[in-house]
């Protein structure tokens, strides 16, 4: 990992062993020594990962870096080639699908429903890890499945059928299946793709509000670096097959990490709204005469 002291803005640092130690206590989601691959070929190397309980922590790094290869493994999608994923305490590999199902919910990139189906049968496909031939549908099922409906703002839509909705009420409706999952830990492969701005923004404002409300801990895949600053309390930045940096946003996002990992020429100022560490990357545009915001981060 990238230095053995954080930084922040205004020049103030401190151990990072003692960061680590605030969130390392809790039980949540970790990976010890874990090596990913296709083939023969290494994705992630021998990676040392705690994600933080009851906080957003979103992934970022270049194209091709690992970042949806490591969210799957998290998933138990994907098979390490060595090492393990700790779930609560546990090897994720030798606990049950249904076990992890009620413990985690992973929501993939683009997914897609089947022709004709309603809002409210693919939210319902949520409550599957609770039934079973002793155990069918139960009032609790029905009203985990209405409180992700009302939740998720989709409750007029609930009988809609999906592939008539918008971009952004199709993804509300992939999360509220997740919620209806009614696990403590949800990952999401970029859920803001293909989504404009005004969608990108109603979905990360949504899984925020969910977060603060519920703790839900939410492990999100972003490529876009301002809102992964603006949304998360933990990032993690993958290069060259290994975590590069790890924490807060506002301590890690810098000129360096963004040239190292990004392979891109960047100021990094200070968000005049929000706070948050904003990149504005070097290249060819027009040029205004007034001068930036004060520059952070070196």
């Amino acid at each position: 990992m990238h230095g053995e002291r954080l930084t922040s803005a205004s020049g103030d640092s401190f151990p990072r062993s003692r960061y680590w130690r605030a969130i390392s206590l809790s039980k949540g989601l970790k990976t010890k020594n874990l090596t990913l691959s296709y083939g023969s070929s290494p994705i992630i190397r021998e990676l040392d990962l705690l994600i933080p309980q009851g906080k957003i922590t979103v992934l970022v790094g270049s194209n091709g870096c690992g970042k949806s290869t490591l969210l799957r493994s998290l998933a138990r999608l994907l098979k390490p080639r060595t090492g393990s994923v700790l779930l609560n305490g546990k090897e994720i590999a030798k606990q049950s699908t249904r076990e992890v199902a009620k413990q985690l919910a992973i929501l993939p990139q683009g997914p897609d429903a089947p022709e004709g189906l309603s809002v409210i049968q693919l939210v319902k496909q949520g409550r599957y890890p609770y039934q079973s031939w002793t155990k069918q549908w139960s009032k609790e099922d029905e009203a985990k499945v209405n409180w992700a409906l009302e939740v998720t703002g989709l409750t007029s839509l609930a009988e809609h059928p999906v592939d008539a909705l918008s971009g952004g009420q199709r993804q509300r409706c992939w999360i509220a299946m997740t919620l209806a999952q009614d696990t403590d830990i949800i990952l999401l492969d970029e859920p803001t793709t293909y989504l404009d701005l005004t969608h990108q923004i109603e979905i990360l404002d949504l899984l925020y509000e969910l977060n603060e409300r519920e703790g839900r801990t939410i492990v999100m895949v972003l490529h876009d670096v301002n809102l992964a600053c603006r949304y998360a309390h933990h990032m993690v930045a993958i290069h060259e097959q290994k975590v590069y940096n790890q924490g807060p946003p506002e301590l890690i996002v810098t000129k360096q990490m963004v040239k190292d990992v990004f392979h891109l020429q960047a100021q990094v100022i200070v968000d005049p709204f929000f706070g948050t560490p904003l990149c504005i990357p070097h290249g060819k545009g027009r040029q205004l005469s007034e001068q930036p915001l004060t520059a952070m981060g070196s």
